[in-house]
């Protein structure tokens, strides 16, 4: 057993790096308008990787710790809200949105935002496996407007599917930007990222396994209409329920397939210490 933990965590460090898109059986989101492509830049202002995120309040994004690892060089993130943020990326920028350099035309303070203030619950490439604390934030320079923002939820939502009947047949919605094709290392099929915002529904696998140990959320993506994630994804949101859910209960951590086949793993965030520091990090005005 503690020599698969650790081939496992190793496993992790290497495929749930901080660029974890939709995969399979994926739609086009724009039933989560406040889901970001969030991009994070080293003290130089130079570009480092980009993960998804969302918004649950005008300033406050929720993203996975390993995204807004201050540690390893993260110092500043821009955040881009089209659904087709980086779709048009030409090698250099995006010309539509300004992707990944800047908030292009009139879109700062509407569809784009800036930040300089990253906060991390303690993530530590995967130190503490399965608690990684693999939760963060990126608190906006800009207020973002939108109709709805992502749902926290209440402390202990998910534990009553650990031992519920039925609880395989669970729908969770994912949602992110980034790869929707990871192929093999030497393959003449390039990788593919769309760099949109796409989501796709997944079903629970467990909540106590050695590898979630109720720190996690393993959910399954194979089958028919079911999708899962991949590069791109990490810090995108996982809805309890269909698509239309905004209830956000664990964030996009890590998956055991470099081709991003198979379960995925999140971090949950409906435990009480998790939404505590998820509450006091955000701006005064927001909480709650």
């Amino acid at each position: 057993m503690t020599k698969f933990i650790a081939s496992a965590a190793l496993v992790l460090s290497i495929f749930a790096a901080p660029v974890h898109a939709i995969t399979n059986n994926w739609v086009e989101d724009f039933e989560h308008p406040y889901v970001g492509l969030v991009v994070f830049y080293n003290k130089d202002g130079q570009f480092i990787w980009r993960c998804s995120g969302s918004l649950i309040g005008p300033r406050t994004v929720l993203t996975a710790g390993h995204c807004a690892d201050t540690a390893e060089g993260a110092a500043s993130a821009r955040v881009y809200f089209q659904q087709d943020a980086g779709a048009h990326f030409d090698g250099t920028e995006d010309p539509f949105t300004g992707y990944p350099n800047r908030c292009a035309g009139t879109t700062l303070g509407s569809l784009c935002a800036t930040s300089t203030e990253l906060y991390n619950y303690g993530f530590a490439n995967f130190a503490g496996f399965p608690n990684t604390h693999d939760v963060g934030l990126v608190i906006l320079d800009q207020a973002i407007s939108m109709p709805e923002y992502g749902q926290l939820p209440a402390a202990g939502t998910l534990d009553s599917l650990s031992t519920a009947r039925g609880q395989k047949g669970t729908i969770f919605t994912v949602s992110g930007y980034g790869l929707t094709l990871r192929t093999q290392e030497h393959s003449a099929v390039p990788n593919i990222s769309f760099r949109e915002r796409l989501m796709a529904q997944s079903t629970l696998v467990n909540l106590k396994s050695s590898l979630t140990d109720g720190f996690n959320l393993q959910t399954q993506g194979n089958g028919n209409g079911r999708g899962g994630t991949c590069s791109g994804d990490s810090g995108g949101p996982v809805y309890l329920g269909v698509s239309s859910s905004n209830l956000i209960v664990a964030v996009t951590s890590f998956g055991l397939n470099a081709l991003c086949r198979g379960t995925d793993f999140g971090y949950r965030i409906d435990r009480t210490e998790v939404l505590n520091w998820i509450n006091s990090h955000r701006p005064r005005d927001e909480q709650k």
